[in-house]
């Protein structure tokens, strides 16, 4: 797959998962956009592969992020700890 295909793809879906970011949506969308602005000149196949990778990894603790904010959420409404 084209890398630019994935990094439009990474991107968007990052800023999806960033809009029940603790500090606010916006806080997210804009350290987000100054990622890419920051990357935008790197030509690099291997430097790509490894910010790609880096997009998983943040998708994938901002989803544990949201699990572990939702278990808590149930957690409070039936046990009185």
């Amino acid at each position: 797959m084209n890398t630019g295909v994935v990094q439009r793809t990474r991107g968007r879906e990052l800023l999806y998962l960033g809009r029940e970011y603790p500090k606010g949506g916006d806080y997210f969308r804009d350290r987000l956009r100054a990622a890419f602005i920051k990357n935008k000149d790197v030509q690099d196949p291997e430097r790509i592969k490894e910010m790609i990778a880096r997009g998983e990894f943040v998708a994938r603790e901002l989803e544990a992020l949201y699990y572990l904010r939702k278990y808590r959420a149930m957690k409070k409404r039936y046990y009185e700890d």
